[in-house]
């Protein structure tokens, strides 16, 4: 049995050579597209260390930080427990990160009057990010001696903050602190770096 073999019914070489090239593009399409998830999926595991090993992002639940920070915006902390009075910092307490301001440091004597005004080893505190002074929640006495190894740290909304005025926080070790924060990222009107 002879095969017979009609030249019109071969393609000719352009439609060869049309179909090789539409096989290349759909190679190197499936390249790209693999080196494109590879990048993604690199990118964001980096992005991920970075965020839980030096710079964690946090978003602020509550009202003990207004009026420097409110309820839903979201700041970035830069790790360290190498904080000075004024910081802003992020410290853990019960499976949370609470947010408030260094005020006193290792050896630090604080009083607060009853008017709410903070001294800090005998002079008054300059405190412009405090719109209302209060004494609010506090059942320590003062003069109080900041324990070795401790940060005394108040909210800024001093009436409804509890913080180390009360000794169900009380002062924070170094070993509790976070970091300090360092930008605020939302909402993007309000982007700024911190302290």
């Amino acid at each position: 049995m002879a095969i017979q073999i009609n030249i019109e019914d071969l393609p000719s070489s352009g439609a060869i050579e049309q179909e090789l090239k539409r096989e290349r593009n759909k190679i190197r399409y499936r390249r790209i597209i693999k080196s494109s998830i590879y990048a993604l999926v690199l990118v964001a595991a980096v992005a991920v260390l970075i965020a839980t090993l030096i710079l964690p992002v946090l978003q602020i639940s509550g009202t003990s930080m207004e009026p420097t920070l409110n309820n839903g915006e979201i700041v970035v902390l830069l790790k360290t427990n190498k904080l000075q009075r004024g910081d802003l910092c992020g410290f853990s307490y019960s499976n949370k990160i609470l947010i408030k301001r260094v005020i006193g440091l290792p050896g630090d004597t604080i009083i607060i009057d009853e008017a709410g005004t903070v001294f800090v080893n005998g002079e008054e505190l300059d405190e412009p990010y405090v719109s209302d002074k209060s004494l609010g929640e506090c059942d320590i006495e003062f003069p109080y001696e900041v324990p070795e190894g401790t940060y005394f740290l108040l909210g800024d909304h001093r009436e409804t903050s509890i913080d180390s005025r009360n000794t169900v926080i009380g002062c924070i070790e170094k070993e509790q602190i976070v970091g300090k924060l360092f930008l605020r990222i939302w909402p993007l009107s309000e982007l700024k770096f911190l302290n």
